[in-house]
């Protein structure tokens, strides 16, 4: 299913509907949410916005505090109630600023980005949108539509290598870090989400 074909069937689904139709992309790291996510933002035009979940990592400061610093990017070391907070703000508030992750710094940017009046599509993104466990299965009653992005594992293994290679990490430093965090985190969001209403296979 193509961004095109994503975004007419949101649009489609939305046909008739009051207020915000919010879409949700999940999928394993490095499935390629984010990009799926803005190119079907595009296809909606300007009437679209990216929400990411990966705003709400918790900073490196509570994770060291925590014993979870060589766990980040797992379900426990995100806000989940600040997510689901959000998008109860996004379902009843015309503007709301929402937070985003930026890579190159390892943190969330607080009041990043916009949603205005003008964004009645709203794509979010991230890896546990879909997983059964609670306290992620709350976030279920906001979503108007869902799609699962399934790639191959080896082929997964191959991105963030690359992945990591651009952020700076030696050749030996990522592949501990995927073995030891991304690989548990794939499999958990692969064996233990629930079915979207659309798989796609992106490439």
């Amino acid at each position: 299913m193509t961004p095109a074909m994503l975004a007419e069937e949101i649009r489609r689904r939305a046909d008739g509907m009051q207020g915000r139709f919010i879409a949700a992309l999940a999928g394993p790291p490095g499935a390629g949410k984010s990009t799926l996510a803005e190119a079907v933002v595009e296809a909606l035009g300007p009437e679209a916005r990216v929400v990411p979940m990966d705003g709400f990592h918790y900073d490196d400061a509570i994770l060291n505090a925590r014993g979870q610093r060589n766990r980040k990017g797992a379900p426990e070391t995100f806000d989940v109630a600040g997510y689901r907070h959000l998008l109860s703000r996004l379902v009843d508030e015309d503007e709301v600023a929402i937070p985003v992750f930026d890579r190159e710094l390892e943190l969330s940017r607080g009041s990043a980005d916009l949603v205005t009046a003008a964004h009645r599509f709203l794509v979010t993104e991230g890896n546990y949108l879909l997983l059964n466990e609670a306290p992620w299965t709350d976030l279920a009653d906001f979503f108007d539509m869902t799609v699962f992005i399934d790639v191959p594992e080896s082929e997964l293994d191959r991105r963030l290598l690359e992945r990591w290679a651009f952020y700076g990490k030696t050749p030996e430093a990522a592949r501990a870090w995927i073995d030891g965090n991304d690989m548990p985190n794939i499999r958990r969001v692969v064996h233990g989400s629930r079915t979207a209403d659309f798989m796609v296979r992106w490439s």
